[in-house]
C-alpha cells in the first residue's frame, strides 16, 4: 500500500541540499502543491534529504511514500536480484538494480520496481549525470513482488504503466498465492505457479528462475 504525499515532508535529520535545487514556497501555496510541482532535479535532490524514505511520483507529479519491506520480503527480494546480478556479470549485457534505483519513465512518472535490468547498449547511452540521479528511462526487465502492504490491482496498473514506456519483459511475484504473471511487450500475460521455473526468453537469454526459492 502507497501513501499520497498531502502535507508537509517527512522530518529528516539529513543536511539540507543546496538552496537553489529546493522548491521555493510561494504565499497561499500548499506544501502539497510545491512538492507536486518540483522538477526533475528538485524531485531527486529531495529524495536526498529524505534518507530514510522511499518515494515514487507519478506521471501528474504527486508523489507516493513507499513503505519499507519487512525481514521476509528482503530476503526473497535478495534473493532474486543475486541470481540475476550474477547473470548479469557473467553474460556482460546489461546492468542490474536493486528497489532503491528510481527510473524517471518517458510519461514523467519515477518508479523504483523490487529488481530491473538494463540493457548495456541503453545504459552506455547516458551520460554520467543521468546515470547519477534518476536514470530518464523504462528497465528493459522489471519485477514487482507483493509484500504485505500492496494489492494485486495496484501492482498490475504499474506493470502496465511500465509496458506502456518500453518495457520489454516483467514478473509479477505474488508470494502469498504461489503465483506469477508474466507481462511481455506484446501485450500477452501468462499467469505461473511458484511450482515453475521462468525463463528470461529473448530478452534475458539464458537467464531462469526457480520461483520455490521465494517460498
Amino acid at each position: 500500500m502507497t501513501a499520497t504525499i498531502h502535507a508537509a515532508a517527512p522530518e529528516t535529520s539529513a543536511a539540507p541540499v543546496v538552496a537553489s535545487e529546493t522548491p521555493a514556497i510561494k504565499p497561499h501555496t500548499s506544501v502539497a502543491d510545491v512538492l507536486k510541482g518540483m522538477s526533475e532535479d528538485e524531485f531527486f535532490a529531495w529524495c536526498q534529504q529524505q534518507r530514510d524514505q522511499k518515494f515514487e511520483r507519478r506521471a501528474d507529479g504527486t508523489i507516493e511514500l513507499m513503505p519499507l519491506t519487512g525481514g521476509e520480503s528482503g530476503r526473497r527480494n535478495s534473493r532474486l536480484t543475486s541470481r540475476l546480478d550474477r547473470w548479469a556479470e557473467d553474460t556482460g549485457l546489461g546492468v542490474v538494480f536493486d528497489s532503491s534505483t528510481g527510473f524517471r519513465l518517458p510519461n514523467g512518472a519515477v518508479r523504483s520496481p523490487d529488481a530491473a535490468w538494463v540493457s548495456t547498449a541503453a545504459w552506455q547511452a547516458l551520460t554520467d549525470e543521468q546515470r547519477r540521479k534518476h536514470p530518464p528511462l523504462c528497465p528493459d526487465f522489471a519485477v514487482g513482488r507483493l509484500s504485505e502492504t500492496d494489492t494485486i490491482n495496484d501492482l498490475v496498473l504499474k506493470m502496465q504503466e511500465y509496458l506502456s514506456n518500453g518495457l520489454r519483459l516483467g514478473w509479477l511475484l505474488d508470494p502469498k498465492t504461489g503465483q506469477a504473471r508474466v507481462f511481455r511487450a506484446n501485450g500477452s500475460v501468462e499467469v505461473k505457479t511458484f511450482d515453475e521455473t521462468l525463463s528470461g526468453e529473448d530478452v534475458l537469454p539464458g537467464f531462469t528462475f526457480a520461483l520455490n526459492a521465494l517460498r
